[in-house]
């Protein structure tokens, strides 16, 4: 039986992950909206103090997911928390455990830097995912609603102080 390897991401993957970002766009159906590209992955993810961390999962030496992370702070514990910005596994190798490995993964990761939560989003239409996250013991924050401000309206808001 072959062996999942989870490994930090480097400059080397950025093409992988521009792949897995644009798998999961698809996924998600909303392919047309990927911005990114090998270049500005590289110039965001692995700029000297980014903040923003990737994980690869392989295979038999293949990537077969990804997960990129990073780490925000709550006031009310007074402690980081890690933020799962994205994980995905491809379709066809899925049922073998990476995704699981991921979370274990990222999930130590947070315990290892004293983080009290892990968190990550999960569209509401998502019953596949939904239903695998809520075995695994996490639970739903329905209370929260998300917020974004980004493109226009976010360039005009900030133009506005």
């Amino acid at each position: 039986m072959s062996q999942l390897i989870i490994r930090p991401a480097t400059e080397d993957d950025c093409d992988t992950i521009l792949y897995f970002i644009r798998e999961l766009a698809i996924y998600e159906k909303a392919e047309n909206e990927v911005l990114a590209t090998t270049e500005t992955i590289k110039d965001s993810m692995f700029a000297e103090h980014s903040g923003v961390y990737g994980l690869i999962c392989e295979l038999e030496g293949k990537a077969i997911g990804f997960s990129v992370y990073f780490y925000n702070y709550s006031t009310w514990l007074a402690k980081p928390g890690l933020y799962l910005e994205d994980l995905y596994v491809s379709l066809e190798h899925r049922g073998k455990g990476a995704g699981i490995a991921l979370l274990k993964h990222l999930a130590k990761i947070a315990v290892d830097k004293g983080c009290g939560r892990f968190e990550w989003s999960c569209l509401d239409w998502n019953t596949p995912s939904r239903e695998f996250y809520e075995s695994l013991g996490a639970e739903p924050q329905n209370e929260w609603i998300g917020y974004r401000m980004s493109g226009d309206t976010l360039i005009d808001f900030a133009k506005k102080c």
